[in-house]
């Protein structure tokens, strides 16, 4: 019934017919799966971790090793592992810190590569939740800083490796796509990355909707988590206007002010080393009154808002280079309640949007990065956003290469045999609690948050708080859309069909209604409810439960298949 429920509970992905797990070879040494677990209820719908680790032996011997990067706990001890792992965690639906790539690529090769171990026939294997958005990232920066695939090479091929055909990009959240192209930025141009304190100095956003908070994050404690740095207030917003527009240091950033025709470092994606004044039109233009913005979406029928200036009132330093800009829009409902109608962040880096793999290391101390709504980072790594908040987002940065604050760090690559600094684990027990929540999402919200929901992003798996030091608020949503994930073996052969039918398919056809019964009590045992409570909630067909604080994983059960819960 375990392997039944498993085979269920991976939906779209197609499990590997040899191990009888969630595992694909991307290449012949490179296996993704999805995270293991060693306790129940986990591991009676994921990888067992035993039957993993069985697998690897059998089929690798003593030449494998695990690389793991969740930040939420990976679910089992090293020693079930034979303590061959590296911890390299950092939270789900996120970019790694740039700082980790060197490491992790470098501890990666040396174990295929290095000939001083002898490792001929060495595979890595790589996991995060779900083996995709994390996973997939690591993957391809491998296959690019490593093996010198292209960027869309490496993509491609993780893709066809871990992807049912019509079900999506391999990585598909926007801000991982962007650490990918970094590392091929960096993989080219001597792999050296300079770490810097960046200051925020103005946000500024054009079709600015009401009831939208904005939020600066940034990573901390080696990356294992995001912290909230400043949530605008309402004193810090400036409705621009010609005034307004000229003293700002957009303005004078883009050279609005400068009558000696030169300017400082742009960006939109990647940063330009001058304004180019053709561009000009993309700036808010305050010599006029804006105009409503259109929306991009046909869906959206709302008007678009005005152009907004968000100038913090202290000083906003982050200690790496590695920037969050986090909105979260609410509309007033009643009863003490507010509605959340939009979700949305999105990541970058300044050191690469300042240039620095172009300019020999040295990049820009300054910059402005700019983005569109639709290419935000969506909820839980999706692409889903809620309602449009606003139409555009222009960041103005600069390093803090001058101050009395920490100096900048050049990192680069280790060299082969050389030793690798590792990253400190995550507690591996919290791998094994679903946090009620399910992360942070569209719906009802309590209209004042406790001190904690303040400083959270409403887009991220796991947020730290102001409250104390080291506090950690967990935010579990299942990794990175696993949707359309698949299986492969070493040689790039689908394991797709059981007995001429799909597994799942010829599974449901016989033992649905003994499932529903199994999903029921997994239900029970998680979310506390009897099943008398369960049969009293109401759910329509394709939506999520009603008040149920159910596990992500569970929410693949297809609907008919979970009749007897109702």
């Amino acid at each position: 019934m375990a392997s039944i429920l498993r085979s269920i509970v991976a939906g779209p992905r197609l499990r590997n017919a040899e191990a009888g797990l969630d595992l694909c070879y991307v290449t012949d040494n490179i296996i993704v799966t999805s995270g293991p677990s060693s306790t129940y209820p986990q591991r009676a719908y994921r990888n067992p971790t035993d039957a993993l680790v069985k697998f690897l032996d059998e089929k690798h011997g003593e030449k494998w090793a695990i690389w793991e990067f969740r930040a939420e706990g990976t679910g089992y001890p090293d020693t079930e592992v034979h303590g061959r792992i590296k911890h390299y965690p950092w939270p789900d639906h996120h970019p790694p810190p740039f700082a980790l790539i060197p490491n992790i690529m470098a501890s990666m090769r040396n174990w295929l590569k290095d000939p001083n171990t002898k490792q001929d026939g060495a595979v890595v294997v790589v996991h995060c939740k779900a083996g995709k958005g994390r996973s997939g990232t690591v993957a391809c920066s491998y296959l690019i800083s490593e093996e010198q695939w292209s960027k869309d090479d490496a993509l491609a091929r993780f893709t066809a490796r871990r992807m049912r055909a019509g079900f999506g990009a391999g990585v598909s959240i926007p801000s991982q796509l962007r650490w990918v192209g970094y590392v091929e930025r960096w993989s080219k141009t001597g792999k050296v990355y300079v770490e810097r304190p960046i200051e925020i100095l103005e946000l500024h956003v054009w079709g600015l909707r009401d009831g939208v908070k904005v939020a600066v994050e940034g990573f901390v404690d080696e990356g294992r988590r995001i912290e909230n740095f400043h949530v605008f207030k309402k004193h810090e917003r400036l409705v621009v206007d010609g005034t307004a527009q000229n003293n700002s240091i957009f303005a004078n950033l883009a050279g609005l002010n400068n009558t000696s025709g030169t300017t400082k470092a742009r960006s939109k994606t990647v940063a330009t080393s001058k304004f180019d004044t053709k561009q000009s039109s993309s700036l808010i233009d305050a010599t006029q009154a804006p105009s409503p913005a259109v929306p991009a979406d046909p869906s959206d029928h709302e008007t678009g808002g005005g152009a907004v200036i968000f100038r913090p009132s202290t000083r906003i330093i982050l200690p790496t280079s590695d920037i969050c800009i986090d909105f979260e829009r609410r509309n007033k409902a009643t009863y003490g309640w507010t509605m959340v109608t939009a979700v949305a962040h999105v990541w970058f880096n300044a050191y690469f949007e300042g240039l620095g793999p172009e300019n020999n290391a040295k990049p820009s101390p300054n910059g402005i990065f700019e983005i569109e709504w639709d290419a935000m980072d969506g909820i839980k790594g999706s692409s889903r956003k809620g309602t449009r908040a606003l139409d555009r987002l222009a960041v103005v940065w600069k390093a803090l290469d001058d101050e009395k604050v920490t100096l900048p760090q050049i990192i680069t690559e280790p060299a082969i045999g050389e030793p690798v600094p590792e990253t400190g684990p995550a507690d591996w027990r919290t791998g094994n609690v679903e946090s009620p929540g399910g992360g942070k999402d569209l719906g009802m919200r309590n209209e004042s948050p406790g001190p904690q929901s303040t400083n959270m992003s409403k887009a991220s798996s796991i947020k730290s708080s102001k409250s104390g030091p080291g506090q950690v608020t967990m935010e579990d949503g299942d990794a990175d859309s696993v949707d359309g994930v698949k299986v492969h073996g070493p040689d790039g052969e689908s394991h797709i069909q059981h007995h001429g039918v799909e597994p799942a398919v010829a599974w449901e056809s016989e033992h649905k209604h003994n499932l529903a019964e199994v999903i029921c009590d997994i239900e029970h045992a998680q979310t506390g409810f009897l099943p008398s409570d369960v049969k009293r909630e109401k759910r329509t067909k394709g939506s999520k439960w009603t008040n149920l604080k159910q596990p992500p994983e569970l929410s693949l059960v297809p609907y008919h298949l979970t009749g007897a819960c109702d």
